[in-house]
């Protein structure tokens, strides 16, 4: 093997990256070339982002602001040094693995000059730590591309499931139905354990039991309960609808007036009724459910408020109440699917604490 003509002898490189590795000169000095350079961009690039939040620089379409980064030190562990150590100081609220997750609103994942403050798209939502979350309209846990997806592929409503849906806005009752993908994965949970007696805790227009009594097999009942006169009577309709007699029972009532009525042996209770008194309806749930019974109950998140601690108001509270009593009652292994505002699904593994 030739050597190099350039090189005068064996030099043993000393830097903390040579590890000992025979090096000529001038292969030394192109990659210190490399280096000056390497700064010189990345002290150009934080330029620019000085002069873009100045408002010297005209934005490009599709152009994603970016913090400064600091100037002075660069790599000798000094002030750029410490704050490529920090932490970033917002939270965002909406993760779904993009931009923000990557750090640069880049492919891949380095923000700006190798260190500062990652950038974030502007139509993330991100607040500062302990500060109160946004308006919770904009809240969801999974991209709307993907519930979309799931929907078309797995969850496609048939002409009378679209008809009940539809009657809920004609009777302006509250936008609160389970969505496709939930029905069917209520649809899924019941038919994998097989589930004959069904208990549902706020009927209101009949959607999410039309999905779960269509589970359930000859012989099987759906029992749901309603106060609400008129949710009543839309989701009795509802029912009728599907051709459901004889599958589904409907009781008309305040539900801590009805729960203590019912023959404890249910396969399944799914809640999705008023959210104060939740702690109460889960300790109904468990006396009625058989051991190896699902308990379901949706707006785990409660859009948010579950995890906002500057909410204290009594839903709030109540949700919260219940997701600690399914995470930490020993009678019950349960966790949160988070579909949609999140699903609660518990199973019940004995029946004492």
């Amino acid at each position: 093997m030739q050597r190099c003509p350039e090189r005068e002898r064996d030099e043993r490189d000393g830097g903390s990256r040579g590890r000992g590795r025979l090096l000529c000169r001038d292969r030394r000095r192109r990659r210190g070339t490399a280096r000056r350079g390497c700064r010189h961009v990345a002290r150009r690039c934080a330029d620019r982002c000085d002069a873009a939040a100045a408002g010297n620089v005209e934005r490009r379409p599709g152009h994603v602001s970016q913090s400064p980064v600091p100037t002075g030190d660069r790599g000798r562990g000094g002030r750029y040094g410490a704050d490529r150590r920090q932490k970033p100081v917002g939270i965002g609220l909406s993760h779904s693995g993009g931009a923000a997750a990557r750090g640069d609103g880049g492919a891949r994942g380095r923000s700006h000059a190798g260190g500062g403050r990652q950038a974030v798209p502007h139509r993330r939502t991100v607040a500062a730590r302990g500060a109160t979350l946004p308006e919770r309209r904009s809240y969801g846990v999974v991209d709307e591309r993907f519930e979309r997806y799931v929907t078309e592929l797995f969850a496609a409503e048939d002409p009378i499931l679209s008809k009940i849906r539809a009657r809920h806005a004609a009777e302006n009752l509250p936008a609160i139905n389970v969505s496709p993908e939930e029905g069917k994965l209520l649809y899924v949970l019941l038919h994998a354990i097989q589930a004959k007696r069904v208990l549902e805790i706020g009927a209101l227009g009949g959607y999410s039991g039309v999905w779960l009594a269509r589970a359930l097999p000859p012989g099987g009942e759906l029992t749901t309960i309603e106060k609400d006169p008129k949710h009543a009577k839309v989701a009795q309709e509802a029912f009728d609808m599907a051709k459901l007699h004889g599958r589904v029972r409907l009781v008309a009532g305040a539900a801590l007036d009805v729960l203590p009525t019912l023959t404890p042996g249910f396969d399944a209770v799914f809640i999705d009724a008023d959210k104060e008194p939740l702690p109460k309806y889960f300790d109904w749930g468990m006396k009625l459910l058989r051991r190896g019974g699902l308990l379901l109950c949706d707006n785990a998140f409660f859009h948010g408020a579950a995890i906002d601690p500057n909410d204290r108001s009594p839903n709030a509270l109540g949700v919260r109440a219940f997701n600690e009593l399914a995470a930490h009652d020993r009678r019950l292994v349960a966790t949160i699917i988070p579909v949609r505002d999140g699903l609660v699904v518990g199973v019940k593994i004995r029946e004492s604490a």
